[in-house]
């Protein structure tokens, strides 16, 4: 830019000084290569001004460097093996309307772009075929996804409470519909008390509500203190209330 004008200047012999606005990406040329430092998907105008003129020497368009991101699946998606062991995240597959529930069933896949995976015979494919049984995400036993978890219910009540929880299947796991899916659980989260501690608080120490002072419980605990177990009557009753299991801790979890 600068030779141009310093031609144009030569020709017609005139001071003058040149305004050059630009944009720091890349500078796209008329033959259709790029030259990196100029861009910004803006058009900007070159201009030499002579005394109080102006004239429009030409136009620069700026255009934005084409970036090429990584999808975030592609993290799980290993290198180069077998197509049909890459994780669900890593492919499309074709509903298989003809397979029956609880049945193995063959459905055509697909791996995602910027996926590279292998068939049986070490070729690199991008169509293949898996099997899996039949079933929807939230059919699965319980060991194949896990859900969330919840300590504001009671684990210990008549009926047991249950929670809403967020589940979400293994990655290593295929099945049809939602991998993310809600369910109704039992409350069987736990605190850190101990049946057996527990226990033996309420057999040696229950007149002076040792273990209601354990579980958390320390009104009754004072109660039980003051009235030295309820002259045994109660203390009798809280071993086998502890022994079987019902009481427990005051926030509502389960013992260990």
């Amino acid at each position: 830019m600068k030779l141009f004008c310093e031609h144009w200047r030569e020709n017609f012999k005139l001071p003058r000084h040149i305004l050059i606005t630009y944009s720091k990406l890349s500078l796209l040329t008329g033959d259709g290569g790029e030259r990196p430092g100029l861009t910004n998907g803006r058009s900007v105008c070159l201009y030499c001004s002579v005394g109080d003129a102006e004239a429009l020497i030409f136009n620069i368009s700026f255009h934005p460097s084409e970036t090429t991101e990584i999808p975030s699946y592609v993290s799980k998606c290993p290198s180069n093996g077998l197509c049909s062991k890459l994780p669900p995240d890593c492919m499309t597959c074709k509903t298989n309307f003809s397979c029956v529930y609880g049945k193995p069933a063959t459905f055509d896949c697909k791996i995602k772009p910027q996926i590279h995976c292998v068939d049986q015979r070490n070729n690199e494919v991008e169509n293949f075929t898996i099997n899996m049984t039949c079933q929807f995400c939230w059919q699965l036993e319980p060991t194949d996804y896990v859900c969330t978890s919840s300590t504001s219910c009671m684990t210990v009540s008549c009926p047991r409470q249950r929670y809403n929880a967020n589940c979400t299947v293994h990655d290593h796991i295929h099945c049809l519909g939602n991998r993310v899916f809600p369910k109704m659980l039992y409350c069987n989260w736990t605190g850190g008390y101990k049946w057996s501690t527990a226990l033996a608080l309420s057999i040696t120490l229950g007149g002076f509500g040792a273990d209601r002072f354990y579980l958390g419980q320390w009104r009754e605990g004072l109660g039980k203190l003051f009235s030295f177990g309820g002259l045994g009557i109660w203390t009798l009753i809280d071993v086998l209330l502890i022994g079987v299991g019902y009481v427990g801790p005051a926030d509502g979890s389960l013992y260990i």
